[in-house]
């Protein structure tokens, strides 16, 4: 579904050109959700940047479903960690924007309203932003990605900001959305828990320049008393050797 060849990225800065991404592949299946792990400043979002069609300076090929990434006519959908709400609208505005962007319509069918629901937003409609807790917040981005029934959904530590109970809650929340509406998924995180939670593979990247160290498959995926189990151990013990080593 996702076929990434060779991709590099490289920046215009004060001190000179700077690499961001060296020569990443990544092949991806359908309906696959991978976690993206890595140092500060490896190019995780730089990756989400080129999938989203927001950076298109760069070398090397990607595709979805064997097409350029092209957002006019693909559906990508994608969660900020500051959440990307308008504060000027409300819930329902800011959940309804993609499909008015989209398809020139705020209505919605009855898949909307029950996602809707499934999050537990659908009595906060009429309510701005500022009115919102954090995890309200999220539930209202998490909302606005799904409802497009995106063909590849890009998350940039979208739940970094929040406490750790309301991260867990919202966390297992997206899950369960995700596995009612199965999408391409690749979701950025500096939390090896939360890679290991949240990922059918977890791609581990190098320190800047970014390139993948390893994409490995993950038996830990969204399993109960996570921290209990020894494959849990194992696999945390994995990645946090070639993080270390880079």
């Amino acid at each position: 579904m996702i076929a990434v060849k060779d991709l590099s990225v490289k920046y215009k800065s004060n001190r000179g050109e700077v690499q961001a991404l060296n020569k990443v592949n990544i092949n991806m299946a359908a309906g696959d959700l991978y976690t993206v792990i890595g140092p500060s400043g490896c190019g995780k979002s730089t990756l989400l940047y080129v999938l989203s069609g927001i950076l298109t300076d760069f070398e090397g090929s990607v595709l979805i479903n064997g097409k350029p990434v092209n957002p006019r006519t693909q559906r990508i959908g994608l969660i900020l960690q500051n959440y990307g709400l308008l504060p000027w609208k409300t819930v329902y505005q800011n959940v309804t924007l993609g499909l008015k962007i989209k398809y020139g319509h705020t209505g919605l069918n009855e898949d909307g309203r029950h996602l809707l629901q499934q999050l537990g937003i659908d009595d906060l409609l009429n309510r701005y932003p500022k009115e919102l807790s954090g995890g309200q917040q999220q539930r209202v981005a998490i909302a606005r990605a799904f409802m497009l029934k995106p063909d590849l959904l890009l998350m940039d530590e979208p739940f970094s900001a929040l406490d750790a109970i309301t991260r867990e809650e919202i966390q297992e929340l997206f899950l369960e959305t995700w596995q009612k509406n199965p999408v391409n998924t690749v979701f950025v995180t500096h939390s090896v828990d939360e890679a290991l939670y949240l990922g059918r593979k977890v791609a581990v990247f190098s320190p800047s320049p970014g390139r993948i160290l390893e994409v490995a498959d993950n038996p830990c995926f969204h399993k109960d008393k996570l921290q209990f189990k020894d494959e849990y151990h194992e696999m945390s013990m994995h990645l946090r050797s070639l993080l270390s080593k880079g």
